[in-house]
C-alpha cells in the first residue's frame, strides 16, 4: 500500500493481518522491503508485520538523500510514517543499513520504540574510515569512506539492470558472494529487489569526492554511501537514551559485508595489497564497534548464527524468526 506524508510517498508491504502489535521491518542498502517478504508472511499473532521501502529504493519516492544528516533523512521518514499510520510505539527490525537507521530513530525518538532488533547492522560509527572499537576517525574528513569507495562497474551494472552472472561485479554475483553464505531459493526475486535501487548522485551511491590522502576518496554531501560515512553518521552516545528498550543483535557468523575485516572496506583491501599504496591503515572492526556500543547501552543480547552470511532472515528464516519472536514477547 501507499502512504503519503509531508516528506514523501512510502511503499509499505503488509503481512497477513492488519491488527496487533506493529513490527516495522527496515531493509538495507541496495535492496528493498521485498527482502522481508517471508518474514512478514511467517510472523505469528499477535503481531502486525509491516515493511517499508526506503526513499530511493523499491517503489517509494526517489527523494534525494542529504548525506550531511547521516541517516536522519531515512529515520525521520520512518518517524513520520509511524505517526501517519498511527502505529504508536513500534517494534523495529533493521537489517544492515536499516540497522543504523533504526538506531538513529532510537537515539532521536526513543519513546517511539518498543523494542529494537538489529540484523547484521552497520557499525554505529558508520562504514569505513574508522579505527578501533571506539571508532576513531582515520582522517578528520572521513577519507577512505563514502561514495567514491563504491566499485564503479557494480554501480554501472546496477543502473543498467544487469541480470547476468558474467562478472564478479554483477548484482547477481554480489548477491551470491556477499549477501548470502550459501545458495538460497528465489535468487531472481532478491536480485530484482536489488535492481530497484535508484542510482545517481542523490541516491546510490552519491557524489564521489577525491582526497589527497590514501586511498584517494572521501565523503561527499549527497547520497547513500556518503550518508553512511563516519563524518556524517555516528552514534557514540547511544547509552544516554532514555527509556532504553531491549535490543536483540542477530548476525551471521560468515558475514563479509559487516565484519571486522570486510572486503568492502578499502582499508582492509589495502592491508591485503588489493588496493596498492596503503600506509598501514587498519581495517574497521565493525563487529567489535557495535559490541562496544551495545555494552555501554546495557540491555542487549547478541545471537550469532553459524553457516550464515549477511542475511539471516533469508538464509536461516526459522532460526531468525524464533529469536525475533522470543525478543518481541519479552516486551509484552
Amino acid at each position: 500500500m501507499k502512504v503519503t506524508t509531508a516528506r514523501l510517498t512510502h511503499n509499505v508491504l503488509t503481512g497477513p493481518r492488519d491488527e496487533g502489535e506493529p513490527v516495522l521491518f527496515v531493509h538495507g542498502n541496495v535492496s528493498s522491503a521485498a527482502f522481508w517478504r517471508d518474514s512478514l508472511a511467517a510472523l505469528p499473532q499477535p503481531y502486525r508485520p509491516l515493511a517499508v521501502d526506503l526513499r530511493g529504493f523499491g517503489d517509494s519516492d526517489p527523494a534525494p538523500v542529504d548525506a550531511t544528516r547521516g541517516l536522519r533523512d531515512f529515520s525521520d521518514d520512518l518517524a513520520e510514517l509511524i505517526e501517519a499510520m498511527g502505529l504508536g510505539p513500534v517494534h523495529l527490525v533493521g537489517w544492515s543499513m536499516g540497522g543504523g537507521i533504526i538506531l538513529q530513530l532510537l537515539r532521536d525518538r526513543p519513546a517511539m520504540v518498543r523494542s529494537l532488533t538489529l540484523v547484521n547492522p552497520v557499525s554505529p560509527y558508520g562504514y569505513s574510515g574508522t579505527e578501533g572499537a571506539e571508532g576513531l576517525l582515520t582522517h578528520a574528513d572521513g577519507t577512505g569512506s563514502g561514495a567514491g569507495a563504491a566499485n564503479p562497474d557494480f554501480v554501472a551494472r546496477l543502473a543498467a539492470g544487469d541480470l547476468s552472472d558474467e562478472a564478479p561485479t554483477s548484482p547477481r554475483v554480489v548477491f551470491r558472494s556477499a549477501y548470502v553464505a550459501k545458495p538460497v531459493a528465489d535468487e531472481d526475486f532478491y536480485v530484482a529487489s536489488m535492481l530497484s535501487t535508484r542510482v545517481g548522485e542523490d541516491n546510490y551511491p552519491g557524489d564521489a569526492v577525491t582526497s589527497e590522502a590514501w586511498p584517494g576518496v572521501r565523503p561527499g554531501t549527497r547520497g547513500v554511501l556518503n550518508a553512511l560515512a563516519p563524518v556524517h553518521f555516528r552514534i557514540d552516545d547511544l547509552h544516554t537514551v532514555d527509556p532504553k528498550p531491549p535490543i536483540l543483535w542477530i548476525r551471521g557468523a560468515d558475514d563479509v559485508i559487516v565484519a571486522d575485516g570486510s572486503p568492502f572496506d578499502l582499508a582492509h583491501l589495502g592491508q591485503l595489497g588489493v588496493v596498492p599504496g596503503s600506509p598501514g591503515t587498519p581495517a574497521q572492526p565493525m563487529v567489535a564497534q557495535t559490541r562496544a556500543a551495545l555494552e555501554r547501552y546495557g540491555d542487549y543480547r547478541e545471537v550469532v548464527l553459524a553457516d550464515c552470511g549477511h542475511s539471516p532472515h533469508i538464509e536461516q528464516p526459522e532460526e531468525f524468526r524464533g529469536h525475533l519472536v522470543e525478543h518481541l514477547q519479552s516486551r509484552r
